[in-house]
């Protein structure tokens, strides 16, 4: 039995009929029974029962939090019991208001605390928060997984475990991407100069057998304007949108036949004012008369296979009328620079009209614009959207799961 202590209740009430009933205080410690203090399984409901003819009128379970486990007193008032879920490795308060059946009614209070799980899952939160945690409003949310989950009653219990919350609310959905790796995006690009706040902070809570959510860990981050790069293959033209206006258009040359850039819709990844490019890297033999190995300025990266838009000083005849690189976007040099200014990661950057195969969803880069929003939301384990209203500095805010549709 639980440690309890006595907490003297008023000394009336009023009845059923408006009458003025007395209340006499008493220890009704003798007449609950709580379950064990330590190492209780985290699996098991907690069950609290009255005894020697004695009612339980209330029964609080709270967590170190400060959130209530949900339970049902039963008809009689004879026996209480959590349908909750319970953290594995966490304490809770236990709460008792109870009566003798002979005028008497007194508190107790104890305490029980749960087993650690035998695994923890714990997730690392992309993107990180450089850049004084401003990105462009492509910026897919990340989460990698400590071990793989298969089991689909787990894969949901680890999308329970998961917050987004920002402001302005958007609709969004997580897509699990394998096994350890589960990345969300909004219906359509995030709003500008938004704050989004997301987590994993379910500690202690059972993700499946013998397997428990680990330590919380959270990210903030926030977006900046709305820039979208669109890249013409056919035309050789990118023209860059902020917040919807045109802002500049500059002439480009993209990749070769043989070497076409992909098409579809990039998020930028990172940048380089300074980078050496090798053929070999992106398997062009030393020996090859494609072979290349150049120093070159103002890079932004869009895939993590080598393409990006860039200085390209030695094709400035080319640039506006031939695709001749090798599936970068090139441009002079005073273009790239001052592309490389207005960039940021997380911007998007979009190629039409190239003889290339398709940008890949996942794996080299953020393609996950690509797929059809219906698509997407098949890939949620819990078949469901979230709806991210509430403010992004609210701490233990949590996005509201919507009925898929």
């Amino acid at each position: 039995m639980a440690l309890l202590v006595l907490a003297p209740l008023a000394g009336c009430s009023v009845g059923g009929d408006g009458s003025v009933e007395a209340v006499s205080a008493v220890d009704v410690k003798p007449l609950v029974r709580l379950p064990g203090t330590e190492a209780v399984d985290p699996n098991l409901p907690i069950t609290v029962t009255a005894e020697r003819g004695g009612r339980l009128t209330d029964v609080t379970v709270t967590g170190p939090d400060g959130r209530q486990v949900t339970g049902k007193l039963a008809d009689d008032q004879r026996s209480w019991q959590s349908v909750g879920r319970l953290a594995a490795g966490t304490r809770y308060l236990i709460r008792v208001a109870a009566d003798d059946g002979d005028g008497g009614r007194g508190e107790t209070v104890g305490s029980l605390t749960t087993a650690t799980g035998q695994a923890r899952l714990t997730a690392e939160l992309g993107p990180d928060a450089n850049h004084s945690g401003v990105y462009g409003v492509g910026q897919p949310l990340t989460v990698k997984l400590s071990q793989p989950i298969k089991d689909p009653a787990a894969r949901q219990e680890v999308e329970r475990s998961l917050t987004v919350v920002s402001d302005p609310a958007v609709t969004g959905s997580w897509y699990w991407v394998d096994d350890s790796n589960l990345h969300f995006r909004p219906k359509e690009y995030w709003p500008a100069h938004a704050s989004i706040k997301f987590g994993f902070d379910r500690p202690g809570g059972r993700i499946a057998d013998g397997l428990y959510a680990g330590d919380a860990v959270t990210r903030t981050i926030r977006t900046g304007d709305r820039v979208e790069v669109l890249i013409d293959a056919a035309a050789h033209y990118l023209t860059y949108r902020r917040n919807g206006e045109v802002v500049n258009t500059i002439p480009v040359t993209t990749g070769k036949p043989g070497f076409s850039t992909r098409n579809g819709i990039k998020v930028v990844l990172g940048q380089e004012a300074d980078v050496r490019m090798k053929s070999e890297t992106i398997g062009i033999a030393a020996d090859s008369p494609d072979a290349f190995d150049t120093d070159v300025k103002w890079a932004t990266r869009v895939t993590w296979s080598g393409e990006y838009v860039h200085a390209a000083p030695w094709s400035l005849s080319s640039q506006g009328v031939e695709n001749i690189s090798h599936g970068c976007t090139g441009m002079s040099t005073a273009n790239a620079k001052w592309f490389f200014d207005e960039t940021r990661i997380g911007d998007v950057v979009q190629v039409v009209n190239s003889l290339g195969r398709m940008m890949e969803p996942f794996g080299n880069g953020f393609g996950d614009w690509n797929i059809a929003w219906s698509e997407w939301t098949k890939h949620s384990s819990l078949g469901r959207t979230v709806e991210t209203s509430g403010r992004a500095d609210e701490a233990g805010a949590v996005g509201t799961l919507l009925p898929q549709v």
